[in-house]
């Protein structure tokens, strides 16, 4: 009798304290489980119209999952809630490839995948909404590539995500067309947010630190289609000083840390509206294929531009940043021009311009002009074409507007 009342005793204070304790925490299953099974035959079996639920808890996945049908929704109960973990993923290039249209994704969130953390391939009118991907380890050159990745899509809306720590961009979005990304939270990813060969998108409030490089427009030249007609505005891209983690040979290996917001060989770029502070290297840097020092490993498409042009720099809220520029090239210009305790000047061009688009003075034709209308910003021409034999420091020669940019519009109905 006594054991017995000691067992219930033991029972009942086990109880009294759970029922103290804390707030339940999402519950970590012990292994792949009927949950990833139903999943699994979710997505297969799916039929347009159908939403499928992710529940509370952190369930352990260890397969690549997909979806190929249209018109699904997949909804969790929040990105803190809903988790599916990869951690122990043992098959699968991606956590979930969507190869669909008319796709909804929101309130989950995809851990620690072998891989890209989200996909989204070939697909119209797809909304990505309070989407986390995180490598829970932290910055790694061994993180999946992507957080969050619509490639080749159109008509796309990407808001309130978070990424963290992927080893190439937390937030990509590539090859697409009529794109809003806004709202979102990437860091200590190699780049936070990157807008590569994509033409006509809005990028804003969003909040960008801790990552190698802030936000990036980027024109690669090797895929057919080529990138224009991007607006950043009201973000914050602050502190973006983390070392770069990228892979060797990847584009993204030649951002130089301290990085606020990088245009690389992109046309019709408008940054106006954001708070841009604290980017050790430069706050924002205006560069060429050719300074990328991965020229050559890739082949030119025939209709490739290698230099930024038209590009739009107005009404930015500067402070700090430049004041300790990543590799040594950049660390002796700065101590040269302008000493130990100086610091680079907010806009960092590399001077490089096509011949066919300058006139009589050497300078773009105003078409073509980088403009700088910022209040009391600097901006330095490293004159990387020339060896730089002719650097300048100044304004003047880049005050000059350009025609704004519309606003994207989506087009309906978008989940």
């Amino acid at each position: 009798m006594q054991k017995q009342r000691d067992m219930w005793l033991f029972v009942l204070s086990c109880v009294l304290l759970a029922a103290c304790g804390q707030e339940p925490q999402p519950q970590r299953d012990a292994g792949p489980s009927d949950f990833q099974k139903q999943l699994q035959t979710q997505l297969i079996t799916a039929q347009p119209g159908d939403v499928i639920t992710i529940p509370a808890g952190v369930h352990q996945i260890n397969r690549g999952l997909s979806l190929n049908v249209s018109g699904v929704t997949i909804r969790g109960e929040g990105m803190d809630k809903s988790i599916l973990s990869f951690k122990g993923q043992v098959q699968g290039a991606e956590g979930l490839l969507v190869s669909a249209s008319d796709f909804t994704i929101e309130d989950l969130a995809i851990e620690d995948t072998a891989g890209d953390g989200l996909k989204v391939n070939e697909g119209r009118n797809i909304v990505i909404r309070r989407v986390r991907t995180e490598w829970t380890n932290g910055p790694d050159e061994k993180n999946g590539a992507y957080g969050i990745y619509p490639v080749q899509t159109e008509n796309v809306l990407l808001e309130e995500c978070v990424a963290i720590a992927a080893s190439d961009a937390g937030i990509y979005v590539g090859q697409s067309r009529n794109v809003v990304v806004r709202n979102n939270r990437a860091e200590r990813n190699v780049a936070g947010i990157e807008i590569e060969n994509t033409f006509h998108a809005d990028v804003y409030g969003n909040v960008a630190n801790e990552n190698t490089g802030g936000i990036l427009v980027f024109n690669m030249p090797d895929l057919p289609q080529p990138g224009h007609s991007t607006r950043v505005f009201q973000n914050t891209v602050v502190g973006n000083n983390t070392d770069n983690f990228g892979a060797e040979g990847t584009p993204v290996a030649s951002v130089p840390a301290g990085s606020g917001i990088v245009i690389n060989s992109n046309d019709k770029v408008e940054i106006f509206d954001n708070d841009i502070a604290d980017n050790d290297t430069a706050n924002i840097i205006i560069s060429s294929y050719f300074a990328t020092g991965f020229q050559g490993s890739r082949e030119m498409a025939p209709n490739y531009d290698p230099y930024p042009e038209t590009i739009y720099v107005y009404g930015n809220r500067f402070s700090g940043g430049g004041s300790s520029p990543d590799g040594l090239d950049l660390k002796a210009l700065k101590i040269a021009m302008f000493g130990l305790t100086g610091n680079l000047p907010d806009v960092l061009w590399d001077g490089y311009v096509n011949a066919d688009k300058v006139g009589s003075d050497g300078v773009l034709l105003p078409e073509y002009a980088i403009c700088i209308d910022n209040g009391d910003a600097q901006v330095l021409n490293a004159d990387l074409e020339n060896g730089s034999d002719n650097i300048v420091v100044g304004a003047a020669q880049h005050r000059c507007r350009h025609e704004k940019l519309p606003a994207i519009t989506l087009a309906a109905p978008l989940g």
